[in-house]
Protein backbone atom coordinates (compact mmCIF):
# COMPACT_ATOMS: atom_id res chain seq x y z
CA UNK A 1 0.00 0.00 0.00
CA UNK A 2 2.86 2.39 0.79
CA UNK A 3 4.30 1.91 -2.70
CA UNK A 4 0.93 2.55 -4.28
CA UNK A 5 0.51 5.77 -2.33
CA UNK A 6 4.04 6.81 -3.28
CA UNK A 7 3.30 6.08 -6.94
CA UNK A 8 0.08 8.10 -6.83
CA UNK A 9 1.99 11.02 -5.33
CA UNK A 10 4.42 10.87 -8.27
CA UNK A 11 1.48 10.95 -10.66
CA UNK A 12 0.20 14.19 -9.11
CA UNK A 13 2.92 16.12 -10.95
CA UNK A 14 1.18 15.55 -14.28
CA UNK A 15 -2.34 16.31 -13.03
CA UNK A 16 -2.94 19.90 -14.07
CA UNK A 17 -6.44 19.65 -12.62
CA UNK A 18 -4.87 20.35 -9.21
CA UNK A 19 -4.51 23.97 -10.29
CA UNK A 20 -8.27 24.03 -10.77
CA UNK A 21 -8.55 23.14 -7.09
CA UNK A 22 -6.30 26.03 -6.13
CA UNK A 23 -8.42 28.36 -8.25
CA UNK A 24 -11.54 27.12 -6.48
CA UNK A 25 -9.89 27.85 -3.13
CA UNK A 26 -9.17 31.37 -4.39
CA UNK A 27 -12.81 31.64 -5.45
CA UNK A 28 -13.90 30.84 -1.90
CA UNK A 29 -11.75 33.71 -0.60
CA UNK A 30 -13.02 36.08 -3.31
CA UNK A 31 -16.63 35.28 -2.40
CA UNK A 32 -15.89 36.12 1.23
CA UNK A 33 -14.20 39.38 0.24
CA UNK A 34 -17.15 40.25 -1.96
CA UNK A 35 -19.48 39.69 0.99
CA UNK A 36 -17.46 42.21 2.99
CA UNK A 37 -18.72 44.99 0.71
CA UNK A 38 -22.28 44.52 1.96
CA UNK A 39 -23.42 47.16 4.42
CA UNK A 40 -24.94 44.77 6.97
CA UNK A 41 -23.24 46.08 10.08
CA UNK A 42 -20.71 43.25 10.34
CA UNK A 43 -17.29 44.09 11.73
CA UNK A 44 -14.74 42.42 9.47
CA UNK A 45 -11.52 41.12 10.98
CA UNK A 46 -9.11 38.44 9.85
CA UNK A 47 -10.84 35.85 12.05
CA UNK A 48 -14.25 36.77 10.67
CA UNK A 49 -12.91 36.56 7.11
CA UNK A 50 -11.51 33.09 7.84
CA UNK A 51 -14.89 32.00 9.19
CA UNK A 52 -16.63 33.12 6.00
CA UNK A 53 -14.08 31.29 3.86
CA UNK A 54 -14.59 28.10 5.87
CA UNK A 55 -18.36 28.41 5.46
CA UNK A 56 -18.00 28.90 1.69
CA UNK A 57 -15.72 25.88 1.49
CA UNK A 58 -18.12 23.65 3.40
CA UNK A 59 -21.38 24.54 1.67
CA UNK A 60 -20.49 25.41 -1.92
CA UNK A 61 -16.86 24.95 -2.97
CA UNK A 62 -14.92 22.08 -1.44
CA UNK A 63 -17.29 19.09 -1.76
CA UNK A 64 -17.48 19.73 -5.51
CA UNK A 65 -13.76 20.51 -5.75
CA UNK A 66 -12.43 17.40 -4.06
CA UNK A 67 -15.00 15.08 -5.69
CA UNK A 68 -13.99 16.41 -9.10
CA UNK A 69 -10.25 16.08 -8.50
CA UNK A 70 -10.29 12.68 -6.79
CA UNK A 71 -12.72 11.37 -9.40
CA UNK A 72 -10.36 12.63 -12.09
CA UNK A 73 -7.46 10.79 -10.44
CA UNK A 74 -9.48 7.58 -10.45
CA UNK A 75 -10.94 7.92 -13.95
CA UNK A 76 -7.57 8.82 -15.46
CA UNK A 77 -6.43 5.18 -15.43
CA UNK A 78 -9.43 4.13 -17.49
CA UNK A 79 -9.29 7.12 -19.82
CA UNK A 80 -5.60 6.59 -20.58
CA UNK A 81 -6.27 2.84 -20.96
CA UNK A 82 -3.62 1.99 -18.36
CA UNK A 83 -5.91 0.19 -15.92
CA UNK A 84 -5.75 -3.10 -17.86
CA UNK A 85 -1.95 -3.04 -17.55
CA UNK A 86 -1.95 -2.21 -13.85
CA UNK A 87 -4.22 -5.09 -12.82
CA UNK A 88 -1.83 -7.62 -14.40
CA UNK A 89 0.95 -6.85 -11.87
CA UNK A 90 -1.26 -8.14 -10.12
CA UNK A 91 -2.93 -5.26 -8.29
CA UNK A 92 -6.62 -5.42 -7.50
CA UNK A 93 -8.82 -2.51 -8.46
CA UNK A 94 -9.81 -2.19 -4.79
CA UNK A 95 -6.20 -1.77 -3.69
CA UNK A 96 -5.57 0.73 -6.47
CA UNK A 97 -8.64 2.69 -5.43
CA UNK A 98 -7.62 2.68 -1.75
CA UNK A 99 -4.25 4.18 -2.67
CA UNK A 100 -5.93 6.93 -4.67
CA UNK A 101 -8.38 7.68 -1.86
CA UNK A 102 -5.55 8.04 0.67
CA UNK A 103 -3.77 10.46 -1.67
CA UNK A 104 -7.06 12.33 -2.06
CA UNK A 105 -7.04 12.92 1.70
CA UNK A 106 -3.50 14.29 1.55
CA UNK A 107 -4.50 16.57 -1.32
CA UNK A 108 -7.47 17.79 0.73
CA UNK A 109 -5.22 18.82 3.62
CA UNK A 110 -2.87 20.61 1.20
CA UNK A 111 -5.80 22.47 -0.33
CA UNK A 112 -6.73 23.59 3.17
CA UNK A 113 -3.25 25.03 3.68
CA UNK A 114 -3.42 26.73 0.27
CA UNK A 115 -6.78 28.22 1.19
CA UNK A 116 -5.32 29.56 4.45
CA UNK A 117 -2.44 31.19 2.53
CA UNK A 118 -4.90 32.76 0.08
CA UNK A 119 -7.01 33.99 3.00
CA UNK A 120 -3.97 35.73 4.48
CA UNK A 121 -3.23 37.28 1.09
CA UNK A 122 -6.83 38.44 0.76
CA UNK A 123 -6.72 39.97 4.21
CA UNK A 124 -3.54 41.87 3.33
CA UNK A 125 -5.29 43.29 0.27
CA UNK A 126 -8.48 44.18 2.15
CA UNK A 127 -6.62 45.53 5.20
CA UNK A 128 -8.79 43.92 7.88
CA UNK A 129 -7.40 44.09 11.43
CA UNK A 130 -6.48 41.10 13.57
CA UNK A 131 -3.82 39.51 11.37
CA UNK A 132 -1.54 37.96 13.97
CA UNK A 133 0.69 34.90 13.97
CA UNK A 134 -1.55 32.88 16.39
CA UNK A 135 -4.60 33.74 14.26
CA UNK A 136 -2.83 32.62 11.08
CA UNK A 137 -1.70 29.34 12.68
CA UNK A 138 -5.21 28.66 13.99
CA UNK A 139 -6.71 29.39 10.56
CA UNK A 140 -4.24 27.08 8.81
CA UNK A 141 -4.98 24.22 11.22
CA UNK A 142 -8.75 24.72 11.06
CA UNK A 143 -8.93 24.97 7.27
CA UNK A 144 -6.66 22.00 6.70
CA UNK A 145 -8.54 19.78 9.14
CA UNK A 146 -11.92 21.00 7.88
CA UNK A 147 -11.01 20.16 4.28
CA UNK A 148 -9.93 16.69 5.42
CA UNK A 149 -13.26 16.21 7.24
CA UNK A 150 -15.17 17.43 4.18
CA UNK A 151 -13.27 14.90 2.12
CA UNK A 152 -14.37 12.16 4.52
CA UNK A 153 -17.94 13.43 4.17
CA UNK A 154 -17.93 12.92 0.39
CA UNK A 155 -15.89 9.68 0.41
CA UNK A 156 -18.94 7.43 -0.16
CA UNK A 157 -19.92 9.50 -3.21
CA UNK A 158 -16.42 9.19 -4.64
CA UNK A 159 -16.33 5.45 -3.97
CA UNK A 160 -19.68 4.84 -5.65
CA UNK A 161 -18.69 7.00 -8.62
CA UNK A 162 -15.55 4.88 -9.00
CA UNK A 163 -17.72 1.79 -9.52
CA UNK A 164 -19.51 3.40 -12.47
CA UNK A 165 -17.78 3.86 -15.79
CA UNK A 166 -17.85 7.59 -16.52
CA UNK A 167 -19.55 8.34 -13.19
CA UNK A 168 -17.19 11.17 -12.25
CA UNK A 169 -19.46 14.05 -13.29
CA UNK A 170 -22.48 12.36 -11.72
CA UNK A 171 -20.59 12.28 -8.44
CA UNK A 172 -19.72 15.98 -8.80
CA UNK A 173 -23.39 16.89 -9.24
CA UNK A 174 -24.40 14.81 -6.23
CA UNK A 175 -21.61 16.39 -4.17
CA UNK A 176 -22.84 19.88 -5.10
CA UNK A 177 -26.38 19.12 -3.89
CA UNK A 178 -24.97 17.34 -0.85
CA UNK A 179 -22.79 20.30 0.10
CA UNK A 180 -25.52 22.86 -0.56
CA UNK A 181 -27.77 20.91 1.78
CA UNK A 182 -25.46 21.94 4.60
CA UNK A 183 -27.06 25.40 4.50
CA UNK A 184 -30.41 23.87 5.44
CA UNK A 185 -28.92 21.48 7.99
CA UNK A 186 -27.28 24.41 9.77
CA UNK A 187 -30.75 25.64 10.76
CA UNK A 188 -31.16 22.77 13.23
CA UNK A 189 -28.75 22.23 16.13
CA UNK A 190 -29.22 18.45 16.18
CA UNK A 191 -29.15 18.03 12.41
CA UNK A 192 -26.02 20.17 12.07
CA UNK A 193 -24.19 17.72 14.34
CA UNK A 194 -25.38 14.72 12.34
CA UNK A 195 -25.19 15.96 8.76
CA UNK A 196 -21.61 15.15 7.64
CA UNK A 197 -21.02 18.47 5.85
CA UNK A 198 -21.91 20.58 8.88
CA UNK A 199 -20.43 18.00 11.26
CA UNK A 200 -17.06 18.82 9.69
CA UNK A 201 -17.51 22.35 11.06
CA UNK A 202 -18.14 20.93 14.51
CA UNK A 203 -14.92 18.94 14.27
CA UNK A 204 -12.93 22.19 14.12
CA UNK A 205 -15.11 24.10 16.59
CA UNK A 206 -16.38 26.55 13.98
CA UNK A 207 -17.68 29.67 15.74
CA UNK A 208 -17.70 27.78 19.05
CA UNK A 209 -18.24 31.09 20.83
CA UNK A 210 -21.70 31.25 19.25
CA UNK A 211 -22.54 27.64 18.33
CA UNK A 212 -22.71 24.68 20.71
CA UNK A 213 -21.37 21.57 19.01
CA UNK A 214 -21.84 17.98 20.12
CA UNK A 215 -18.38 16.64 19.35
CA UNK A 216 -19.22 12.92 19.89
CA UNK A 217 -22.09 13.20 17.38
CA UNK A 218 -19.82 14.95 14.87
CA UNK A 219 -17.17 12.24 15.30
CA UNK A 220 -19.86 9.58 14.89
CA UNK A 221 -20.98 11.18 11.64
CA UNK A 222 -17.42 11.11 10.29
CA UNK A 223 -16.94 7.52 11.45
CA UNK A 224 -20.16 6.51 9.69
CA UNK A 225 -18.89 7.95 6.41
CA UNK A 226 -15.63 6.01 6.75
CA UNK A 227 -17.52 2.80 7.57
CA UNK A 228 -19.87 3.31 4.62
CA UNK A 229 -16.91 3.83 2.31
CA UNK A 230 -15.28 0.65 3.65
CA UNK A 231 -18.46 -1.32 2.93
CA UNK A 232 -18.57 0.05 -0.62
CA UNK A 233 -14.93 -0.89 -1.22
CA UNK A 234 -15.39 -4.39 0.20
CA UNK A 235 -18.44 -5.09 -1.97
CA UNK A 236 -17.29 -3.48 -5.19
CA UNK A 237 -15.63 -6.54 -6.77
CA UNK A 238 -18.69 -7.62 -8.71
CA UNK A 239 -19.27 -4.06 -9.85
CA UNK A 240 -15.72 -3.89 -11.19
CA UNK A 241 -16.20 -7.19 -13.06
CA UNK A 242 -19.34 -5.84 -14.73
CA UNK A 243 -17.45 -2.71 -15.64
CA UNK A 244 -14.68 -4.70 -17.29
CA UNK A 245 -17.07 -7.03 -19.08
CA UNK A 246 -18.92 -4.03 -20.45
CA UNK A 247 -15.65 -2.63 -21.80
CA UNK A 248 -14.79 -5.94 -23.44
CA UNK A 249 -18.14 -6.11 -25.22
CA UNK A 250 -17.58 -2.74 -26.84
CA UNK A 251 -14.54 -4.00 -28.79
CA UNK A 252 -15.06 -4.27 -32.52
CA UNK A 253 -14.96 -7.95 -33.61
CA UNK A 254 -12.31 -8.95 -36.11
CA UNK A 255 -13.52 -9.70 -39.61
CA UNK A 256 -13.13 -13.31 -40.71
CA UNK A 257 -11.85 -14.46 -44.09
CA UNK A 258 -10.65 -12.29 -46.92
Amino acid sequence: MFRMIKTELWKLKRYHVLWAGVLLMALSVLLALFSSTAQDGSVWTFSFLAEQVIKNNATTIFPVCITLITGYMIAREEKDDTLKNIVTIPVSYRALLCGKLVVGGLVSALFGLACAALTVLGNLIAGFPGLTVPAVVQTAVQMSFNCLCLYIAVLPIIAVSACISGGNMTGVIIAFVYGYGGMFAAGSVKLSNLYPITASLGMIGYRSYDVTWNTPLCCGSMALMIALTAVILLTMKSGTDRRWSARKKTKTPLKKGW
